[in-house]
């Protein structure tokens, strides 16, 4: 398929407390080259607040109660037709964050007619004022050079497109972690059907340099969503191995006793609660993980 013949829509999800750099946001996604891109706004547990004129669909939903990050984009999702086949790729933003460039919705739309087995492309996060990129937002292990583009095995949440085939051959997003490692887990499941991943540098979001424990849930549901990763996704001989090395990994980092304490109850709870459906994956994924240099191991 032709790059101009793609369709391309996005999914922003707000809880209505930045309305200023929501709309900034919107307008940047109004003002991409190419044909519009429909957007679908859902307001996670708060009303949308008011959007810019869009050259293209808008579509809104105001939940009732916050869903969580996977939960909410998953309506957004459905808001394009079951696992979003009205479209061809939809883009995931951050509702504070904004695309820079005008023309990073061609570059989605030429990555993903060039490729035909891509699935997930990973965009740079940069800070606005300083232009830097935190070594965390490059989605692989050698991080350093986050001007390198490259095949990687997982991908960031507020910033990256994913082909819709994707969600109709493997599924949506688990809602059931609300918050953390879910994209890991969509890539896992991506990979394991075949499907490549990018990190592209030349696609950027500018997004304030913040730090992920600015959740109030984040050490508890960092810890509780990787054993269910790990329960859900990999062969059984691997689950105490990965989560072995996490365990060993928190503890030389020497969190605080809050975050420790915080961190230990989540893992408990990790292998006390249902953690939905589990297909572990092939073992010739795992070693397609350990050739693109992160085993599923760390």
């Amino acid at each position: 398929m032709a790059s101009e013949q793609l369709r391309v829509g996005a999914v922003v999800i707000t809880m209505g407390n930045r309305p200023v750099e929501f709309r900034a946001l919107m307008e940047s996604i109004a003002k991409q080259d190419g044909p519009p891109i429909d957007v679908a706004v859902v307001g996670n547990g708060a009303p949308v607040p008011e959007l810019p004129p869009m050259p293209g669909a808008v579509r809104t939903v105001d939940l009732p109660e916050n869903l969580g990050i996977p939960g909410g984009r998953n309506v957004g999702i459905l808001e394009f037709g079951p696992g979003g086949r009205d479209v061809d790729v939809l883009l995931f933003l951050d509702d504070d964050g904004l695309l820079p460039n005008q023309d990073t919705g061609q570059l989605v739309r030429e990555a993903f007619a060039a490729d035909p087995g891509l699935g997930i492309v990973s965009f740079r996060i940069a800070d606005p004022e300083t232009g830097e990129t935190q070594r965390r937002h490059v989605p692989r292990l050698r991080s350093s050079d986050p001007m390198r583009s490259s095949r990687v095995t997982t991908f960031l949440g507020g910033a990256n497109a994913v082909r819709t085939k994707v969600f109709q051959e493997v599924g949506a997003l688990p809602e059931e972690f609300f918050y953390a490692h879910e994209e890991t887990d969509l890539a896992w499941r991506a990979l394991d059907a075949g499907w490549s991943i990018d990190y592209r540098s030349d696609m950027v979001l500018h997004h304030p340099t913040m730090p992920p424990s600015r959740h109030a849930t984040y050490h508890h549901n960092v810890a509780r969503n990787r054993v269910w990763l790990a329960r859900r996704n990999l062969p059984a001989v691997l689950i105490p191995v990965y989560l072995g090395v996490w365990f060993l990994l928190t503890v030389v980092r020497r969190p605080s006793a809050t975050a420790l304490k915080a961190w230990l109850g989540g893992f408990k709870e990790g292998w006390r609660t249902p953690c939905g459906p589990r297909h572990p994956m092939k073992w010739r994924t795992v070693w397609r993980l350990t050739r693109l240099g992160r085993p599923p191991v760390i």
